[in-house]
Formats: C-alpha cells, structure tokens, sequence
C-alpha cells in the first residue's frame, strides 16, 4: 500500500519544503531603511529629545520621523540632511555608523559557501 505524499511547495529561499526536507531558518540582511531608522533613533535617544522636538527642527512632523525610525518609510537625501542637520551629526558619520553596523549584521549571517561546506565534509 502506497501512500500519497503532499506536494512540496516552494520555501521562502525558492527551495522545496514539505516531508523529509529539514527546513532550516535563513536570516536576510536586513533593509537600510531599518538599519538607518535604528541609528537615528538612538542619536535621538542620546540627546534626550522627544519626536517632536526633533522632528519641528528638522521641518518634518512627529509622525513622519517615528515612520522613519521604525524602517516603515524610506526618506530621501533631502530628509536625511534634514534630520542629521537636527541631531547634530554629519550625513557621513550617520552612514558609516549605519555602515559599520550592518557590516557586524552580516558577519552574523553569512552562510557558509560552498568551500566550507566541503571542508566541513572531508
């Protein structure tokens, strides 16, 4: 007696899931947007200040910036400079900030290559 099997379907990596495949969980990158948010938010939080005190110094509403923060809205140049301009940091010492962490996220992320893969077999 023969037992149907479910069909596999399509993981979120494009590869098969269903009985008998081991589904291990896979870590992406996380988005700049929220990265950059996380790091404004924390300058924010150093200085002490409210939404809204940043946010009327940088000409923009309290809402606005929270969305920012929270990586839901992706700001232009434009509002960045505006934003930095409020906090008292250079567009460059945000970015490398920003810069510098998402290269410690991705350290802790990486996948092994194939190399390693087979040096762990052999």
């Amino acid at each position: 007696m023969t037992q149907n099997a479910p069909p596999q379907r399509p993981g979120r990596d494009g590869v098969p899931e269903g009985p008998g495949t081991p589904s291990t969980p896979t870590r992406r990158e996380p988005l700049l947007r929220h990265m950059l948010g996380e790091r404004l938010r924390h300058l924010r939080h150093l200085r002490g200040e409210t939404l809204d005190q940043t946010a009327r110094r940088a000409g923009i509403s309290p809402q606005y910036l929270s969305e920012i923060e929270r990586g839901v809205k992706e700001p232009s140049s434009e509002m960045i400079a505006a934003i930095t301009g409020a906090l008292d940091v250079t567009l460059v010492d945000l970015v490398a900030a920003v810069a510098d962490r998402l290269v410690v996220v991705r350290d802790t992320t990486r996948q092994p290559t194939c190399q390693a893969a087979f040096a762990l077999a052999a």
